[in-house]
């Protein structure tokens, strides 16, 4: 899968993913490969991303998910990596 996370100040990560976990606003939940289309608000919390590298996780306020086609777009206000 591939997974875009942007902000208004810069892109934050562009790469290859075997699962994201966001915080919804109505709760979290976790994009596997093969996710059925979806577009979501996040709300506060963590995003854990995991590569065939590891794993990053950011910090995020707030924002939108948008999952087609095996790709991710993440658009958040703003995101701190730990």
């Amino acid at each position: 899968m591939k997974l875009s996370i942007l902000t208004p100040e810069k892109q934050l990560f562009d790469g290859e993913v075997t699962s994201v976990k966001v915080p919804g606003s109505r709760g979290p939940f976790e994009i596997l490969n093969n996710h059925a289309p979806v577009v979501s608000s996040l709300a506060k919390g963590e995003v854990l991303i995991k590569t065939s590298n590891g794993e990053e996780t950011f910090n995020i306020e707030n924002g939108f998910v948008e999952v087609l086609n095996n790709n991710i777009s993440l658009l958040v206000q703003s995101a701190v990596e730990k």
